[in-house]
């Protein structure tokens, strides 16, 4: 049977694991994450498919299992695979995907490696999602495709099924054209996207990016331009735009450009911190430290992240206020990435010499001013920590949104403690009520983090406040509805209504 709603991401949408010999497959362990989100779109439509990769010995085994049948709490859905080499995989993600697209789309020009790309193998594996996604889809079905190592996709499907309507939405920055264009393969790139009906990104900046970089390329006239909503709107962000296109033409058609904030389970992650067993750990935490002030930071290993910048700031901080010593501790998560990248080894590696290096210059028997951890914390720990938190220290020096920053927020159901926020992170736009600073700024840094350990309880409550309903208006419900939203607008974008355009629509 045909669906509806044809969902495209590279990741698996459930846990694969093998018990007593046979595969399984479990759901989410947490309902929090983009990933539950997206399977929640099942419950509007008739028959729903998800289309992912497996890495496979040999693709051409008749007893790999291209298609799954999966009935979870979301519905009954197909999982179509496409069975990948390591060799694909290697190419097509951490080559192309990584060192080539990475970079320029977090404007790292300095880190951008055109060498070994292998554009074939790239065109090769997208192409086998727009096979596989265009053979799921019904007349007049919507294509749901995610994030930009499937940026060929939106253009070869238009090519097999021209009855379905597109949309496309990017989980990462979106550059402007003098970094864009650095790619070679930025016309046909981009030509993919404008077969679109939907292009979706976090924030307006974004999404103006993107309508640059098309006409810089193809004649592309924009149709209609919004006022930005005042609540994204703030003189402290570099990341600003006051008004934004949100209708463009190329070759006849339209296309729709979003800009929607990705956002959290407010109500989940509140629970979560609500539990029983989550105050027995924050009670424990707080022992543990005592009268010290607690500042928490999470991130993956990654030199947009901005985690070395971070530690050197820590390391000023110690050296410039010898009162704090004994009296703050940074818990840093930095979740390693794959060492087995160059880029992302050395970060690692000099990530913790830093932390060794403070931890040795400043730290004695009765106190480490630094635990480095390079594993992920499970979300039930990770939200005590945000709850005995006195600092969340989020920096990044490039971000196209932040979801921890969020998650920090959420879970102080108590309205106390302090949020520090890169103005380079997506997030900053709609949570101007944080402190806001510059990662590139030495002065602003340390700043930033003078103000936060001296902050008065009542700023720390009105500041926490609007945050929490900032971060309730923009949460993932409201972004869930901002897409149905969009699908619905897209059935009449460029003629008559499709076959299948009731589906989708709000309930």
């Amino acid at each position: 049977m045909a669906s509806d709603l044809v969902i495209v991401y590279h990741r698996q949408p459930y846990e694969e694991a093998v018990e007593d010999g046979k595969t399984v497959f479990r759901e989410n362990k947490s309902p929090n994450g983009i990933v539950p989100t997206l399977k929640s779109f099942f419950g509007y439509v008739d028959k729903g498919a998800w289309i992912a990769w497996k890495e496979a010995e040999d693709p051409a085994n008749p007893e790999f299992e291209r298609t799954i049948e999966i009935s979870d709490s979301f519905g009954d859905y197909t999982v179509s695979r496409l069975p990948l080499t390591a060799q694909q995989v290697s190419s097509f993600y951490h080559v192309t995907s990584k060192e080539a697209f990475w970079p320029i789309l977090h404007s790292f020009k300095e880190k951008y490696n055109y060498d070994p790309v292998d554009w074939p193998t790239f065109r090769e594996v997208n192409w086998a999602f727009a096979e596989a996604a265009a053979a799921e889809a019904n007349p007049g079905a919507v294509v749901w495709i995610h994030d930009y190592n499937l940026w060929l996709v939106p253009g070869y499907l238009r090519q097999l099924r021209p009855d379905v309507r597109i949309s496309f939405f990017h989980h990462t920055p979106f550059p402007a054209p003098d970094i864009f264009n650095v790619l070679p393969w930025r016309k046909e790139i981009v030509g993919s996207l404008l077969s679109c009906d939907v292009v979706g990104f976090h924030i307006p900046r974004y999404s103006s990016n993107f309508v640059q970089v098309a006409r810089s390329l193809f004649e592309v006239d924009v149709t209609k331009r919004e006022h930005v909503p005042d609540e994204l709107i703030s003189d402290g962000t570099a990341l600003v735009e006051r008004s934004v296109p949100t209708e463009i033409s190329h070759n006849g058609r339209k296309l729709l450009v979003s800009a929607c904030p990705v956002g959290v389970d407010v109500d989940y992650i509140g629970e979560q911190a609500e539990r029983r067993e989550t105050d027995k750990k924050v009670e424990r935490i707080r022992r543990e430290i005592g009268d010290t002030k607690l500042i928490v930071s999470v991130s993956r290993t990654d030199y947009t992240k901005g985690g070395i910048e971070q530690l050197e700031t820590y390391e000023r901080l110690l050296e410039r206020r010898p009162e704090l010593r004994g009296k703050v501790r940074l818990m840093h998560v930095s979740v390693s990435a794959n060492r087995a990248m160059t880029a992302y080894g050395e970060i690692q590696g000099e990530i913790e010499q830093i932390a060794g290096r403070i931890n040795g210059r400043f730290g004695s028997l009765e106190w480490q001013p630094l635990a480095l951890i390079s594993t992920a914390i499970p979300f039930k720990h990770l939200t005590a920590y945000y709850r005995a938190a006195d600092i969340a220290w989020i920096t990044p020096l490039a971000d196209g949104m932040n979801i921890v920053a969020k998650e920090f927020v959420a879970a102080r159901t108590d309205e106390d403690g302090v949020l520090v926020l890169s103005e380079f992170a997506g997030a900053a736009v709609e949570m101007a009520a944080a402190v806001v600073t510059n990662p590139f700024s030495h002065k602003s840094m340390d700043s930033a983090i003078d103000q936060a350990l001296s902050m008065s309880e009542t700023e720390k409550r009105q500041r926490m406040q609007a945050l929490r309903k900032t971060i309730r208006k923009y949460d993932i419900k409201a972004w869930a509805d901002e897409q149905r939203r969009l699908f619905e607008a897209s059935k009449t974008l460029n003629g008559e209504p499709s076959p299948s355009g009731h589906v989708l629509s709000a309930a």
